[in-house]
């Protein structure tokens, strides 16, 4: 009996009834009955049916063509997915014709195991049978799909002299191996050499081919060549069509062909919706794709996965869960492709218990076997910051790929434990684990985090030995490379890139500003602009990052004016940087402006704006702003209350600051950073109430660190408590030894109480430490340029002008405010500020406000010279030192003389 439309389960009723007919046994006509079971055996859950098949026909006394049924078993568990069984039953098979060797080839193909399929034709040639079209057009898949460019070229010459290139499926499969290699050229001169091109199948080939490859202008060309030649397209064409337009720049074309496809037969095809939903869920239009899979009267499998794995990809996950949960409600089985998307899905909202229910199901449904499948859900346990359930299943695969090693390094680098992915990479490497891009990147950020240098170092030469030239990898080298303070080398590596994208240039601007060279990075800024390049977002927020180190006001509202100008949506990163960027420049009015121009602000909106008024010494306006934003359900974190601690602090509003400290661990239940605590200890020192601050040391939950130390050193150099100075002098220099500002603070200390035997010991102790005090440097924007000034700077073009300005500052501040002696101020005039509040009062027209910036605190002598300038000049003086905001107005200091 053979009928093609039999069912698997109408075959066995066909075979049974045939065993059951003793003149049909008699007449050993059971061949066709085993064959017709066997070819609908044609899927994984098939195999244990095929296994009773060859057991009975071992048994059977009725077989006819032993050749013929082997091949039909070879056949047969190649399809069930059991090469192994395949094999051997090809091995014990004494006759071989091509259909066998053609069964075992193509067993491996559909198995992905091309090169054991090239092995086979290799043996085959051999062993003397001669190949048929059906072999060459599986080796030339195989070909394709290894990409063994020369051996597929040696396979085309085989088909030329065997006269097989008018067989449509041989050229078609030539077609496709060439477009599998890119090479474009070859596949399309085999197309144009076909005489016959009225083949929808060809065309069909050549377009597929083009689309799998990338070539997407190819592919459309080609398709509309086809329609003027006047070749109906099939179902298959569009498909393939659809395929080439899943990119953004060819969506137009995919929406006419959507439209055509609204007026045609096709649109009820399955396969072609599937395709119309995953092209616009690959252009990122989802509520098309949702659209279209709506209208959709039959939804297979595919049609589900497509929408799931869309939502995923374009990062919403919610949406994915609900499309899951109506999938399941359509009594629709989630196959492996719907589990891993979910997992991925879940794990990205970091659902844990979701994520553990969807494991289960998997196990159950016994898909947890896969090893791509283990590597999702390693990565989804460390995406849920469970990096013991993540470890537990990293453990347990067998076989691990590169892919098992990367997600495990990359979820110890997202959970912090930096140490523990060093560990793990250093064991894939004895594991002969290549180090790709995108592992060398994840160690990159454990080397940035650890400031390991000489891993980066070797990292950088393995990059240079392998010719690894990924950008994004050279990018996170820069990146490094910055954060490990090595500047020279994050800007050789910068050099050497010939095509820099926008991420190169924002990335070494950020590695400047990170390491105090913001003026560099405004220079690599305008070096963008003459290459063509647009600044994106990030870019412009490491700008205004140099900006506000700068206090380059001008640039600032240049880059402000220029965000509105190109339409760029002022979100929260951006407008917190714009008050943080007015309020470091000292434009408190422009910093206020933003602010009051958001409808609905942010937790770091309102720290920006409370920070802005704190470092200006307004504390009393941080802490109005700090209590309305309570008053609004925005719950304070840590960085609110440090900013609202520091206002209190430099305002000296004491009630105020130990109230904010007990609320945030008593109401709030947040336990203090070794910050907060310094904010407390400048508070009571400010306040002369140091022998609260030493009792406040003593009882802190935490040792403190060497910024504690300083503040109160420094609290009671002002109130000259030499008793408890000096303990916190010898207390600081015990825990940071090796920084040089704590030398200059305790050396100044020993001066102002007269300790000089002390003073010579710290400053010898200081030489043979290699230790020197900072420059001092101090710069200030002019005419839309900055111009720095060290100490006794003579390099400024302007030099003698300034200097000459200065003296006559000099005399005007001794007639009128009596002002220290000539040789005093002679020798004080070198200082940085002052050559830049010369320089302001020389270049500004009168009542312009000079704004100043220094790298290092005020010295007292410079803050009183600036507040008599401020008195006899009558110009508003703005100084931004390492401590905060200094405005001068009418020889009085905001500050109040402490700082």
């Amino acid at each position: 009996m053979k009928n093609s439309s039999l069912t698997l389960k109408e075959a066995f009723v066909s075979l049974t009834n045939n065993l059951n007919d003793q003149e049909t046994r008699n007449n050993n006509c059971l061949d066709d009955a085993y064959s017709s079971v066997l070819e609908r055996c044609s899927t994984r859950e098939s195999l244990s049916q095929v296994k009773q098949v060859h057991a009975h026909v071992l048994k059977s006394c009725y077989v006819v063509d032993m050749s013929f049924i082997g091949t039909k078993l070879v056949f047969a568990y190649g399809k069930s997915g059991s090469l192994l069984n395949a094999q051997k039953m090809f091995d014990e098979m004494t006759e071989r014709s091509v259909f066998t060797w053609n069964a075992l080839i193509g067993a491996h193909v559909t198995n992905g195991e091309p090169f054991e399929a090239i092995r086979l034709f290799m043996d085959m040639n051999m062993f003397g049978c001669c190949s048929d079209a059906s072999t060459f057009t599986l080796v030339l898949k195989s070909c394709g799909a290894l990409e063994v460019c020369g051996f597929g070229v040696q396979v085309h010459g085989m088909v030329t002299k065997l006269g097989l290139l008018s067989n449509m499926y041989v050229s078609n499969s030539l077609i496709g191996m060439y477009a599998k290699f890119n090479d474009s050229n070859s596949a399309n001169m085999l197309f144009e050499r076909r005489n016959e091109k009225t083949d929808v199948v060809s065309w069909n080939s050549i377009i597929s081919a083009c689309s799998a490859s990338g070539m997407s202008s190819e592919a459309l060309r080609l398709f509309r060549e086809m329609q003027v030649i006047r070749v109906v397209p099939n179902e298959f064409t569009f498909v393939a069509t659809l395929q080439a337009c899943e990119e953004s720049s060819y969506l137009i074309f995919g929406k006419e062909l959507h439209a055509f496809l609204l007026k045609s037969v096709l649109y009820q095809d399955t396969q072609v919706t599937n395709a119309l939903v995953v092209m616009y869920t690959k252009c990122s239009k989802m509520k098309v794709a949702a659209s279209v899979f709506s209208a959709m009267d039959e939804k297979d499998t595919i049609t589900w996965n497509s929408l799931l794995s869309g939502y995923v990809q374009n990062g919403l996950y919610d949406d994915a869960v609900a499309t899951f949960r109506k999938m399941q409600d359509a009594d629709k089985k989630p196959d492996q492709c719907s589990i891993m998307s979910m997992i991925s899905a879940v794990g990205r909202l970091g659902n844990l218990l979701n994520g553990l229910e969807i494991h289960a199901y998997a196990m159950k449904r016994r898909l947890d076997s896969n090893l791509h499948f283990c590597n999702t859900l390693v990565d989804m346990y460390a995406k849920c910051c469970k990096m013991n359930y993540a470890e537990s299943l990293f453990e347990r695969i067998k076989s691990k790929d590169n892919i098992s090693w990367k997600t495990i390094i990359a979820g110890y680098v997202e959970n912090g434990f930096f140490s523990r992915a060093l560990v793990s990479f250093r064991e894939s490497q004895t594991n002969k684990i290549e180090g790709d891009s995108m592992l060398l990147t994840s160690i990159l950020q454990v080397c940035s985090e650890l400031k390991l240098i000489s891993i980066v170092k070797e990292i950088h030469v393995h990059i240079i030995r392998k010719g690894l030239c990924d950008l994004a990898l050279v990018n996170a080298l820069i990146n490094t490379y910055g954060k490990c303070g090595c500047v020279g080398y994050a800007t050789r590596v910068f050099e050497l890139i010939k095509l820099k994208n926008v991420v190169s240039w924002t990335t070494m601007m950020c590695c400047l500003v990170q390491n105090g060279h913001a003026n560099e990075a405004l220079d690599v800024f305008i070096s963008m602009k003459e290459t063509q390049i647009e600044p994106d977002s990030v870019s412009l927020l490491t700008l205004l990052s140099a900006v506000a180190n700068l206090s380059a006001l001008r640039k600032g509202k240049e880059i402000h004016g220029y965000l509105i100008r190109k339409q760029f949506v002022l979100h929260g990163p951006i407008l917190s940087s714009l008050v943080d960027m007015y309020a470091s420049c000292g434009s408190l009015k422009n910093s206020f402006r933003v602010f009051n121009s958001i409808e609905v602000k942010d937790i770091v909106m309102w720290t920006s704006m409370v920070n802005a008024y704190g470092m200006h010494g307004m504390g009393k306006e941080s802490v109005r702003l700090f209590n309305r934003m309570v008053d609004e359900k925005i719950h304070p974190d840590h960085v609110s209350f440090l900013a609202i601690l520091y206002a209190c602090s430099h305002s000296s509003l004491i009630d105020e600051g130990k109230q904010y400290f007990k609320s945030m661990v008593h109401n709030y239940g947040l336990s203090p950073w070794p910050d907060h605590y310094t904010c407390m200890v400048d508070l009571l020192g400010r306040a002369n109430k140091l022998k609260e601050a030493i009792l406040f040391v003593e009882n802190m939950e935490i040792s403190p660190n060497a910024a504690i130390w300083r503040s109160l050193l420094g609290a009671c150099k002002v109130h000259s408590n030499t008793e408890l100075g000096n303990f916190a002098a010898k207390k600081l220099l015990e825990l940071d030894p090796y920084d040089s500002k704590n030398y200059v603070l305790v050396s100044k200390f020993y001066a102002l109480c007269g300790q000089w035997d002390d003073l010579v010991y710290i400053r010898k102790k200081m030489k043979q430490k290699g230790l020197k005090k900072d420059p001092g440097c101090t710069w200030i924007e002019i005419r839309n340029k900055i111009h720095v000034f060290t100490v006794r700077d003579e390099s400024h073009p302007e030099s003698d002008a300034i200097y000459n300005k200065l003296a006559q500052i000099n005399d005007v501040l001794k007639r009128l405010g009596g002002y220290m002696e000539k040789d005093k101020a002679e020798m004080l005039n070198g200082h940085s500020e002052r050559l830049a509040i010369a320089y302001g009062l020389l270049k500004t027209t009168k009542g312009t406000p000079i704004h100043i910036t220094k790298n290092l605190r005020v010295c007292d002598d410079c803050h009183a010279f600036s507040k008599l300038v401020s008195k006899y000049y009558e110009r508003e003086i703005i100084v931004r030192d390492a401590n905060r905001f200094h405005h001068f107005n009418f020889g009085v200091c905001s500050c109040k003389d402490f700082w």
